[in-house]
Order: structure tokens, then C-alpha cells, then sequence
């Protein structure tokens, strides 16, 4: 398990702005962009001493099982030897209906290899988030309170940017040669790729609980809503692959019977599970 601090000057040149104009609805090469963005980076800087940015990742062993991925967390055996013992936590995830442009239908454990292979595969699981500490001067109209929200979201995106980064070259140090500029990375010219929870090949928003049992999310100050939503709102969770021919992908809108057998994998109801995911 890996845990960093950063501070918003640390990340600010990491954060994808496209995204950020897409939320204010405003053209990316435009003179009011450019303005929104000096306003927001200089809104983030006023505001360092106030803002704690966190990150967290764990990579284990896993292996696939159909369309589930096991993963390998390694904890102390209960029995009060305090010897290691590997522990599987199953991960299921959903597959494609629909074939793709490649004539598949795509699930995140097909970039995982199944348990009788060899060598045996790692994942990583990761989480950041950015916490705005209470304080008395923050200018509380709806225009500064809607542009530091969304500056915070990209700060949450750069960290795991960032973190990702770190993963490949260092903490797990699978692409140790990896020398891409930012730009490059908005690209996502690096090997592998990084599916956060609530985006379309992972769109079940409860698998942040299992999330939560491996990281510790209150580690690193994160708490899950009764839907499983993270607070602060600013935070990112997800998945690190690190197969070269992994892409993303849309999982699209699921039958009955994936719903079911997703669920019973789950050991869910087929109602409750409806509450999380939007493409049922």
C-alpha cells in the first residue's frame, strides 16, 4: 500500500482543462477560456494552505475468473500467528452486450490473466481525493463557489494523473522508461489504462466499497455515502491495468440476464443493484 500528499502547485500542470470547459460549457481556444483558467489556477493557488490532496494505491496479485477479477490483498492470518496469508476479494465486472469495432464484447478481466497462467498477473487499485480545510474568507457567491468545485474535480483528476504516472515508473514500475510530457499523457500515450468507478467499462458505482476494503478510503480521508458516492465530492477511485493492448471501452446497456448474473455475482438483488449502475 502506497500513500502520497500533494499540494495543487504540484498538480495544477497536470490538470486536463478540456474537461474542466466542458463542464462550464465554454470553448477551449477562446478568450473567456483562457480567463477561466487563470482564474482557476490562481483561485487554487490562494487556497493551497487549505487544500490537502491525497492519494492511495495497492497493487496486487490477481488473476480472471470468467468475468470476475480475484485479487490477492495480503493481511495478517486471524488466528493470532501474525503470519501473512493472501486473501481473495472478488471483483466482478460486466461485459459488453453488444460487439465492438473489433467484433468482441469487452470486459476489464479480459486484460487479466486466469489463474493458470503464467507469469501471474498484478492490478492496481487507487483512490485521490482533495479536502477544502473550513476556513473563514472563502468568497461564498455562486460564481466562485461553482469554479472552485470544479477546479477541486480536475485537482482529484491530476492526482490520479499524476499517481499514475508514479505507478508505471516507480511503485510498480512496469514502464520504468516512460518518458511522456503532460501533454502526452492527456493523450494517454502510456501503456495500460486507469477505468475509474462510474465511467462506461466500470460503471457500477458500488464497487467503491470494495474498493474501500482494500485502501481503507477514511485512510486518506474518503467516506462513502449510503450509495455508495464518495465524499468529498472531489475524489476519483478505480483500476490500474497494465496490459499494452488494454483499451477502454463502453459497456452499454445490459439484458436481464447479465443483470441477474451480475447480481447473484454480487450478492445482490437485481433491484438493489439497479441503484448503481445506469446502464441496466
Amino acid at each position: 500500500m502506497t500513500r502520497i500528499n500533494y499540494r495543487p502547485d504540484e498538480l495544477i500542470p497536470y490538470i486536463n482543462w478540456i474537461y474542466f470547459h466542458h463542464t462550464w460549457n465554454t470553448p477551449p481556444a477562446t478568450p473567456e477560456a483562457a480567463q477561466l483558467r487563470d482564474e482557476a489556477t490562481h483561485l487554487l493557488l490562494r487556497l493551497q494552505p487549505y487544500l490537502t490532496i491525497r492519494a492511495a494505491v495497492d497493487i496486487l496479485p490477481a488473476y480472471s475468473d470468467g468475468d470476475d477479477i480475484i485479487l490477492l490483498k495480503t493481511t495478517t492470518c486471524p488466528c493470532g500467528c501474525h503470519q501473512p496469508i493472501r486473501r481473495p476479494i472478488r471483483l466482478p465486472m460486466l461485459r459488453q452486450q453488444h460487439p465492438g469495432s473489433d467484433g468482441h464484447c469487452l470486459c476489464l478481466s479480459d486484460y487479466i490473466r486466469p489463474l493458470v497462467a503464467t507469469p501471474r498477473d498484478h492490478i492496481g487499485i487507487f483512490a485521490t481525493t482533495v479536502h477544502l480545510h473550513p476556513q473563514q474568507h472563502l468568497p461564498t457567491d455562486e460564481y466562485t463557489t461553482m469554479l472552485l468545485q470544479t477546479s477541486m474535480d480536475r485537482l482529484a483528476e491530476a492526482a490520479a494523473e499524476r499517481l499514475h504516472q508514479q505507478v508505471r515508473t516507480t511503485i510498480w514500475g512496469y514502464a520504468p522508461d516512460e518518458n511522456l510530457t503532460i501533454p502526452q499523457l492527456h493523450k494517454e500515450h502510456f501503456q495500460g489504462i486507469r477505468p475509474a468507478v462510474g465511467y462506461p467499462c466500470l460503471p457500477d458505482i458500488s464497487i467503491n466499497r470494495i474498493i474501500d476494503t482494500i485502501l481503507d478510503l477514511k485512510s486518506i480521508g474518503i467516506t462513502l455515502t449510503t450509495s455508495a458516492m464518495m465524499q468529498p465530492h472531489a475524489s476519483v477511485s478505480g483500476l490500474m491495468i497494465s496490459l499494452p493492448q488494454a483499451r477502454y471501452f463502453s459497456i452499454g446497456q445490459i439484458d436481464q440476464t447479465q443483470l441477474e448474473d451480475y447480481a447473484r455475482r454480487r450478492n445482490m438483488s437485481t433491484e438493489e443493484i439497479k441503484r448503481y449502475i445506469p446502464c441496466c
